[in-house]
């Protein structure tokens, strides 16, 4: 929030009402509470010539104010209307008028402005509009600010459908549906939503077929098409897979160095496919208590096929699925273990649970596990190519404001054969240094000085606190 009110408190304004306290701003905008009915919206006139030229909100709906050598356009907005930022709801709606007015407020405004994102916008409810104000910030897609909103500030995609019900759950499935219909957005009338539901005011509610999703995993152009083709083409299109003998994807391994991804592009295609999911890893399944690891691994695969369609996710599965030949693993009770999963293995493909699993160390595991109609598809994840990190940036720098004239070459090199996290750290980093400096488009030095930052891999971590004397 901006640190110096533009208008001191007690400033009378043209409505006859004073000016209250402040309640949002930054330095283009702020926002205040009057004594009167209506609360304020202060504009520098740049920003608002903007507005005025996309068409989003005419010059005219807004007043003037000289105050000493500043000058101000001013909108007006009753109490009972919505007037604040989009990021900073973090409010819970318990009313769907007020949920189905945003969404109708942010497909409105989307058919003045395709380009721009609204998640920085300033909600002004009573004129039914999203404002953008285009800071240096990554730009969101509307199906997350519209999920964001009813929500209360939980990032979460409308296109998650099944989780937005669970946590919108002061409301119907139905209505849900509409007001996702009412922003222009796709709902998936499919298993998540009531058959009965196939319009909503106006016709925007759409089939699913009409609007259907496409698995994008930017930087990781075969594991994109590894789970495209194994994985989401089964589920998306069951009937076709079914007639040929194949009723659902088998599990599947992916192995390589620690950084190179795999928990990424594991956690993308759960939120693809909006399904719960359930972890097993050392510590949720480890004791030192005969028959506590087989049971504890029996429940999640329980609960999974309870919910199905679900996901198993099994992390670092070497620490207790490891080579029963090897060592100190010769136990009965290890042996036990292994038979216990591999038991609920075969259950949980028949019950539409699909089970991915990772390690760093494939050579451990034991080779029972690993047998085809187990595990079907062993991927190997390396560290990504130079192709692959150019993807990741120019992915994330296209949600950013920059200078059209960035040199990559460089710092894709440097990036190369690294973890793609530390990609998405210089892209940030950049992005942080650019609002730091007042800049209002991300440029080479940005770039150039967050590689600097970027922590050497044997650098120790930071240290913060008092110097001695």
């Amino acid at each position: 929030m901006a640190k110096d009110l533009w208008l001191p408190k007690g400033y009378e304004l043209s409505d006859g009402s004073e000016i209250s306290s402040l309640l949002f701003g930054n330095d283009q905008w702020q926002i205040f509470d009057t004594s009167g009915t209506n609360k304020v919206l202060l504009a520098k006139p740049v920003l608002v010539q903007r507005w005025n030229d996309i068409g989003l909100l005419k010059e005219s709906f807004f007043s003037v104010i000289e105050f000493g050598s500043m000058l101000f356009r001013v909108l007006y907005s009753h109490e009972k209307y919505d007037l604040l930022p989009v990021q900073n709801n973090t409010k819970s709606l318990y009313d769907k008028i007020d949920a189905l007015a945003f969404a109708i407020a942010l497909r409105e405004s989307r058919n003045f402005s395709k380009e721009d994102s609204f998640h920085d916008a300033i909600y002004v409810e009573q004129y039914s509009r999203l404002l953008p104000t285009w800071t240096i910030t990554p730009c969101i897609n509307d199906d997350v600010i519209l999920g964001a909103w009813l929500t209360g500030g939980v990032h979460i995609s409308t296109d998650s459908f099944r989780r937005l019900t669970h946590l919108v759950g002061w409301m119907n499935t139905k209505d849900i549906a509409e007001i996702v219909g009412a922003a222009g957005l796709c709902v998936p009338v499919d298993m998540y939503v009531s058959t009965d539901i196939q319009t909503a005011p106006g016709g925007i509610l759409r089939e699913h077929e009409n609007c259907a999703k496409v698995f994008r995993l930017p930087g990781r152009p075969q594991i994109e098409e590894f789970f495209t083709e194994h994985v989401i083409d089964i589920i998306l299109n069951a009937e076709k897979y079914k007639r040929m003998g194949i009723e659902f994807p088998p599990a599947i391994v992916l192995h390589g160095p620690p950084g190179c991804g795999k928990t990424h592009a594991v956690d993308r295609l759960i939120e693809f496919l909006d399904w719960p999911s359930y972890s097993i890893d050392s510590s949720s399944v480890g004791s030192p208590y005969i028959h506590e690891t087989s049971r504890k691994i029996s429940e999640i695969f329980d609960k999974a096929v309870k919910n199905s369609p679900a996901v198993v996710v099994i992390d670092e599965m070497e620490s207790f699925l490891s080579d029963r030949r090897a060592g100190e693993n010769t136990g009965l009770y290890h042996i036990e273990e292994v038979a216990e999963f591999l038991r609920c293995l075969s259950e949980a493909t028949k019950n539409k649970v699909l089970v991915i699993a990772m390690t760093n160390l494939i050579d451990m595991i034991d080779p029972a596990i690993l047998r085809r109609g187990r595990f079907d598809h062993i991927v190997e994840v390396t560290m990504p190519s130079k192709t692959e990190v150019s993807s990741l940036l120019e992915s994330l720098l296209d949600k950013l404001p920059k200078d059209n004239n960035l040199n990559m070459e460089a710092i894709v090199d440097a990036l190369t054969g690294k973890a793609l996290s530390d990609a998405a750290f210089v892209v940030r980093e950049a992005a942080r240094l650019t609002a730091k400096s007042g800049k209002s488009q991300l440029d080479q030095i940005s770039l150039e000085m967050s590689m600097k930052n970027l922590p050497k891999e044997k650098e120790k971590n930071k240290k913060i606190g008092f110097l001695k004397e």
